[in-house]
Parts: C-alpha cells; sequence; structure tokens
C-alpha cells in the first residue's frame, strides 16, 4: 500500500462526499445541557465542540467537497415523554436546513424522526423532505429497545419507500441506559461506542432483514455505518441459522446474502486493512461510501483515515473515486429524483 504520510493534498478530482457527518447546532447542545447530559453515551470527551467554520476547515484541509449532517446518538429522545422529543426534531432539522442553505455547495442534512411516535414522525418525515429539502432521514438502531424492523414502525418505512429515500442508520446504546446512554458497557471505563454500538449496527440490519423490511421497502436506499460493523464475518451465520430455523417453520428462507448486497456502506472509523477484505465479499465497489465522522472521530485522525482510503489498493482508482464521492452523489441524485 503506498504511503499515506507522503501522499499530497487531495486534488478536486479525488474530493470526497461525506455521508458520515454530524453536527452539533446550539438547540441541540442547549437540550443535552437540559437533560442533564454532558457526555454522550458515557464516553468520557465529553459532548465534542461543533461549528460550521471548524467543519469547514477539516473539509478544506480533508478534501471533502459536502457533507451530509446527521445528529448522532442520543439522538432527541432526551426526555421520559415524546413532546420534548418532538420540538427538538424539528429545531435541529431547521438548524440542519439552514446550515445547507447558507452552505448549498458544502453541506446538506438528512433529518431526524422523532421516533417512537410514528404519527410525530410522519408529519415530520412530509415537512423536513417538502419545506426543507432533507437529502434523507437518519433513524437510530432502536427506539426505547424497539428495534426497527418492528412492525408498529411500518407506516413510516412505507412512507420513505414512496417517496424513494435515503435512509442512514446509526448505533446509539442500547436500551437499559440512562438518557445519554452512559449506564451501559463491555467494561468500567470502556463505553458503549467501543463495542456495543458495532453490535448495535449488527443487531439493526439483521432484524431490517430478517424481517423482511429490506425485501418489502425495496425503494429505500439504506445507509450501514462504519463498514457494516459485525456483518461482513457473521453473514454466513446469519444466513445458514436462518434458513434453518425459516424451513422448520415451513417458510421460504429469508436471502439474507441478497438483502445485505442491496444495502449501501459508509467506510468511517476503520482503516482499509480492516474494513475492505470482509466487506468487499458482502457488498460491491459501487455500494462503498465515504465517511467521516467527524466531530467524534478527531480531526487529525480524520485526515489520517482519508489519506488512508485514497491510497489503498484494495480498490481500482475508479472504484476509490467513486467510493470516495460517485457512488453518493448517483445514490442523493437519485433520491431527490425520486422524492
Amino acid at each position: 500500500m503506498p504511503d499515506p504520510r507522503t501522499a499530497e493534498r487531495p486534488s478536486a478530482l479525488d474530493a470526497a462526499v461525506d455521508m458520515h457527518a454530524h453536527f452539533l447546532p446550539t438547540e441541540y447542545r442547549t437540550a443535552l445541557t437540559a437533560a442533564g447530559i454532558d457526555a454522550l453515551d458515557g464516553m468520557p470527551t465529553g459532548v465534542p465542540r461543533w461549528t460550521t467554520g471548524s467543519a469547514l476547515e477539516l473539509m478544506d484541509e480533508a478534501g471533502i467537497a459536502t457533507a451530509v449532517l446527521s445528529i448522532s446518538s442520543p439522538g432527541v429522545l432526551l426526555e421520559a415523554g415524546e413532546p420534548g422529543a418532538i420540538r427538538l426534531a424539528c429545531l435541529v432539522n431547521d438548524a440542519g436546513a439552514e446550515i445547507s442553505r447558507a452552505h448549498p455547495d458544502r453541506f446538506g442534512f438528512v433529518a431526524t424522526l422523532p421516533l417512537p411516535d410514528v404519527d410525530a414522525a410522519l408529519a415530520e418525515l412530509d415537512r423536513s423532505a417538502g419545506e426543507l429539502s432533507a437529502h434523507g432521514v437518519v433513524l437510530l438502531t432502536n427506539y426505547r429497545g424497539c428495534y426497527l424492523g418492528d412492525a408498529r414502525f411500518d407506516p413510516v418505512f412505507e412512507e420513505l419507500h414512496r417517496r424513494g429515500s435515503v435512509v442512514v442508520l446509526h448505533p446509539t446504546s442500547p436500551c437499559g441506559g440512562s438518557a445519554g446512554g452512559g449506564g451501559v458497557s463491555i467494561a468500567p471505563g470502556y463505553p458503549p461506542p467501543m463495542l456495543e454500538f458495532v453490535f448495535e449496527t449488527t443487531r439493526a440490519v439483521v432484524n431490517l432483514v430478517m424481517s423482511r423490511t429490506v425485501e418489502r421497502y425495496p425503494g429505500i436506499s439504506f445507509v450501514v455505518p462504519h463498514g457494516g460493523a459485525a456483518l461482513p464475518v457473521l453473514v454466513d451465520r446469519v444466513e445458514r441459522v436462518g434458513a434453518t430455523l425459516d424451513r422448520a417453520a415451513g417458510r421460504d428462507p429469508v436471502d439474507v446474502r441478497g438483502a445485505l448486497s442491496r444495502l449501501h456502506y459508509d467506510l468511517a472509523g476503520g482503516t482499509p486493512d480492516g474494513l475492505l477484505p470482509a466487506l468487499l465479499r458482502l457488498a460491491r465497489p459501487d455500494r462503498l461510501l465515504y465517511g467521516s465522522d467527524y466531530p467524534f472521530t478527531p480531526a487529525s485522525r480524520v485526515l489520517e483515515l482519508a489519506d488512508l482510503l485514497r491510497a489503498t489498493d484494495l480498490l481500482g482508482a475508479g472504484e476509490r473515486r467513486d467510493m470516495l464521492a460517485g457512488n453518493a452523489r448517483r445514490l442523493l441524485r437519485r433520491s431527490s429524483s425520486a422524492t
């Protein structure tokens, strides 16, 4: 592999579209403070700083042409009841739209929905897709312990399918922790993002596949974070055990590998040598997307990983450029025309 440390700054030809970029507008930070959350998902680093200016500075240095912004975990379900989540979803979506309007060539955003309130989520989906021109939605892996393939969420997926929407998935802490997600961890001092986020993503996607949600709603373009989490190494087990159970129950087996091959996968958070070999056995190169995970991934690490992706020999030159930007542009263009 070429040494990324000797690489020149990326040219316009290698500019990226960041499909895994977060923002923390003032309205969201205020809500976190009001809820007593000063460490997201138990991370000792606290709530990271984010401004439009700092994001643009990092994007320029990393060669990121456009970032599609989303609210990360713990989302907007910060209070015991749903009314607060509905208000906060409106506020953060308005903030995302304002940033996108102010910098239309640099930022887009995907809307946050106030699930598990289905009626409120449908209303906010309609408002964000229409009035706010969102590029899709972001869904957390579970809402109060209810995973995305649950039948109660079918009306939302039906509407997302009808609209041909992009759905960006993002892990959150397993149910059972505090509002900030700090109560569940693998060991003291090692909060959920280290390991549980990987299995949250895996659990949610398997849930979507085995509930046949992916199959029933083919109009949705799902984006799976972090290189598919543990899916590339667990797909054989899920496929084999699932088929055995389906046949025993008199059902046609779920086409697990076929469903997973139709999803899109961002490469945020890991090195190409760690992510790509297994993922490429599951997904074609045209399903790969660039993601920085900024600001939860520090700027220095974003730069390092971006250089590694640009230098990897696991993809051809054209495949690298499509992973960096071409695949995302086609995905967003298809979603915009469908909506």
